[in-house]
């Protein structure tokens, strides 16, 4: 059902100004910090700055960091809706920086998905309509992208609401018909920038829930930007890290959590509850002599899930990977170290 793809962008920058583009030729360093450093000395405004990262079919790719800090202009960059200054980006193998405008019009109508902070849905359309729109702007007839778009508005709990108008729906069940739209194409690539920003905290942890669940059944590939540390944990299969438009760290959310690259990522997991985020994979030793598999969690347990079965236990419990084989252990003391941040 997912038709996932893969994304990859190597040296990907973004520099607005009079003739960026000869001006990053020109202050070419070798090293991004030097050249950026020499760019804004110019008066150029450096939004991306030689940033790379591959995106894996089927994963969960969250690129967060503050405001300005470049997140939102590289996922503009990756689909082209912003062009980019210099740098590759590879969508499924394919140069998506060497497609002429009709190629890319067409690339987007069919194998991307975009949601954004605000919903953008025609006021003057039904949820059916609003849903149906991008299978009618490619050509679809009536009958198929009906039943597409009722399937997509069934899949996101909106079904009896066909007939409605947005204006007649709340924040939540708005952002519900965004996510149907973008869906009712089948991309092979889903963008979210920031899409439940603008909701109240209930709600927005509402449609977190909900995003999980459809990722759960659909294995899209998504790239996910956000501001919010706690919803990239939550979301997130991978995280970018993102500062002055270049990138900290990638990790997975226990990596980010244990092993901070810098001071920058550290202010941000000060706070996290480790015991709900951090994995018994991210901190296991590796396995002993007489494990047995029946005292044992997977490598994708949260510790929090871990401790009442080391509770009285003087023997570490072994870890299961796939198949269930044993692939690593934890100890009462190893995990104790893990809470305390002495991994």
């Amino acid at each position: 059902m997912s038709g996932a793809a893969s994304l990859q962008c190597m040296n990907l920058w973004k520099v607005y100004g009079a003739n960026a583009d000869l001006a990053l030729r020109a202050s070419d360093h070798g090293d991004a910090a030097a050249t950026a450093a020499e760019l804004r000395r110019q008066g150029l405004v450096v939004a991306v700055c030689d940033v790379s990262l591959a995106v894996e079919p089927g994963e969960t790719f969250v690129i967060m960091g503050l405001s300005g800090s470049g997140k939102s202009t590289v996922v503009r960059c990756l689909s082209r809706l912003i062009e980019p200054t210099a740098g590759d980006i590879r969508f499924d193998g394919a140069d998506l920086r060497s497609l002429g405008e009709a190629q890319l019009v067409e690339l987007r109508r069919h194998r991307m998905g975009m949601v954004f902070q605000h919903f953008g849905l025609f006021p003057h359309m039904t949820v059916m309509q609003n849903v149906a729109y991008p299978l009618r702007v490619q050509g679809i007839p009536p009958a198929e992208r009906e039943k597409r778009a009722a399937e997509m508005i069934d899949l996101v709990g909106l079904t009896g609401r066909e007939a409605s108008f947005p204006r007649e729906l709340s924040g939540g069940m708005q952002q519900r018909v965004g996510i149907a739209r973008s869906l009712a194409v089948k991309p092979g690539i889903w963008f979210l920038d920031e899409p439940f920003s603008a909701l109240d905290p209930l709600i927005r942890r509402q449609m977190q829930d909900e995003f999980l669940r459809l990722q759960g059944v659909m294995k899209k590939t998504i790239v996910f930007i956000t501001h919010d540390f706690l919803e990239a944990l939550r979301l997130a299969s991978r995280i970018a890290v993102m500062r002055d438009g270049q990138i900290v760290q990638v990790g997975t959310p226990s990596e980010l959590v244990l092993r901070p690259a810098d001071a920058y990522v550290a202010a941000f997991t000060r706070d996290v509850p480790r015991d709900k985020i951090v994995t018994a994979g991210a901190i296991m030793e590796p396995a002993g002599a007489n494990l047995s598999a029946e005292f044992a969690v997977a490598a994708s347990a949260v510790i929090e899930t871990v401790i009442p079965l080391l509770v009285g236990r003087a023997r570490p419990l072994a870890v299961l990977g796939e198949g269930d084989q044993i692939i690593g252990q934890i100890s009462v003391e190893r995990l104790l170290a893990a809470l305390a941040q002495r991994t």
